[in-house]
């Protein structure tokens, strides 16, 4: 197969913004590698499709050797995968913890870590993580320390990744969404939520999936964290 079309791995990409990102990339002509832990495998023969939980290494080893020899090469990574648990701080439970943690930063950093090693050899990358909003702009409405605690520290990694890697030819960004219509969030919650933003809305799969799509192609973009929010960091 030839190894000149680029190639995306997506996490969490069975539902969701995941699932929408994998199509956005494949319409973009991309071969996808789609992972996360429920995912079926696909007809499409320029999808990869690997099930396995992000937080175990094991998983992010196989995602850049099954990669690297279905496609020959990885061009973008999307961080996608990841769970909100929105309770009082002193209502979290220890498993609450392990299972963010072990998602949102674990998943991170193992996928992340192996895959900049393939990027680093290739001489060119770029890497995204989709965090929240709610990282940097917290609200008494919804308590959400451990989305704070595990995305805010992915939005200071992005930061300080994209300068270690500036001069070698690898980018790394992150899309900091607001609340998202996705199964995640059950309809009767919809107008509760919407109201969390200046706009009055939730942000639709499309609006994230759009701000991918836009810093894959912005080659002078490195170290920013892109708000999809409808206003919420501006203020409410």
């Amino acid at each position: 197969m030839s190894n000149d079309v680029k190639v995306a791995i997506v996490t969490g990409a069975s539902q969701g913004i995941g699932a929408g990102l994998v199509r956005a990339f494949r319409e973009r002509g991309y071969r996808v590698v789609a992972a996360s832990r429920s995912i079926e495998p696909s007809a499409d023969l320029d999808i990869l499709t690997v099930r396995g939980d992000v937080g175990d290494p094991a998983t992010a080893d196989r995602l850049v050797t099954e990669a690297l020899a279905r496609f020959g090469r990885i061009d973008t990574l999307v961080n996608n995968a990841g769970i909100f648990i929105a309770k009082p701080f002193t209502e979290y439970t220890a498993e609450d913890f392990r299972a963010k943690v072990a998602t949102n930063l674990a998943g991170f950093f193992f996928v992340t870590q192996r895959v900049a090693g393939a990027m680093l050899d290739q001489g060119s990358g770029h890497i995204v993580s989709i965090t929240t909003s709610l990282a940097d702009h917290p609200t008494s409405r919804v308590p959400t320390v451990l989305a704070n605690l595990t995305k805010g520290g992915i939005n200071s990694a992005t930061k300080a990744l994209a300068v270690e890697y500036a001069a070698r030819g690898v980018r790394v960004n992150a899309v900091s969404p607001g609340v998202v219509k996705t199964p995640m969030h059950p309809p009767e919650t919809h107008e509760f939520l919407a109201s969390l933003h200046p706009m009055n809305r939730m942000g639709e799969i499309g609006d994230v999936v759009d701000a991918v799509m836009f810093l894959e192609s912005a080659g002078y973009v490195t170290g920013e964290i892109l708000h999809v929010d409808g206003g919420q960091t501006a203020g409410i």
